[in-house]
């Protein structure tokens, strides 16, 4: 009898996930951006109806398995996900590959692609155009942040361990309310670059919600990071994120 329910057990732990996998769509799509056409990973949610989206940008390494991860997991939590290739069709493994691709990256084209991003999530039919919101994560915490610049119906923006900025023109365009979560030991965005930023969103009347995570440095939510990963921070940011976006986008 242990045995027989043992296997019913697994049969049925076995059916979660298999229709917890099935929930999620996936597929490679591609849009105009300028005179250029953009590859972007899409993961949707199985059921149907129209969802929030949100745009998943990408850390320096690239549009690689960790980011698809991470959109898949938002469509998981009932988001159209879009991840676009910044890149266009390289991925580094190494610093130094890194290193070299986001230098060679032309920053206008970077946002130009966003825009693309959110344009044609606005079109898609099972899209609320007037919930869609944006995330990244190092580079692509920055790229966030241009979003929510450049794009003025960005309904939410969370930037991870991304660049600030301090330009109180910059500061008046963006319109999207914004979480941020960081390292107090990230000597690239330093704690004090955050307090800056804070301080000029809220003299400017705008939203921003900033935890600054006690013994994390940069990438610490990325389990790749071998030597900066920090599972509990990384927890509690994603729980942040997920309250922020249910707050804003549902």
């Amino acid at each position: 009898m242990r045995r027989i329910g043992l296997l019913t057990c697994l049969v049925l732990i076995f059916g979660f996930f298999s229709r917890a996998q099935a929930a999620v769509k996936t597929e490679t799509v591609q849009f105009k951006s300028g005179p250029e056409t953009v590859t972007a990973y899409l993961a949707s949610p199985g059921s149907p109806g129209v969802h929030p989206a949100l745009v998943v940008i990408q850390e320096w390494w690239g549009l690689n398995d960790w980011v698809k991860e991470q959109a898949r997991d938002f469509a998981e939590q009932g988001y159209v996900a879009l991840a676009p290739d910044l890149y266009h069709g390289k991925v580094a493994t190494t610093p130094a590959e890194a290193r070299k691709l986001i230098q060679s990256m032309p920053r206008e084209r970077a946002i130009r692609d966003l825009m693309a991003a959110y344009d044609f999530l606005a079109m898609m039919p099972d899209v609320n155009k007037a919930k869609i919101g944006s995330i990244g994560w190092c580079m692509g915490g920055g790229y966030s942040l241009q979003l929510a610049i450049h794009e003025p119906q960005l309904a939410a923006c969370v930037v991870n361990y991304g660049s600030l900025v301090t330009d109180p023109a910059e500061i008046k365009k963006i319109q999207a309310p914004m979480l941020g979560n960081f390292g107090a030991d990230d000597r690239g965005i330093p704690p004090s670059a955050v307090h800056a930023f804070e301080k000029a969103m809220h003299a400017a009347g705008k939203e921003f919600n900033a935890r600054i995570f006690d013994g994390a440095g940069h990438a610490f939510e990325n389990p790749n990071n071998k030597v900066g990963y920090r599972p509990e921070a990384a927890k509690e940011a994603r729980a942040r994120t997920l309250a922020f976006f249910e707050k804003t986008l549902k």
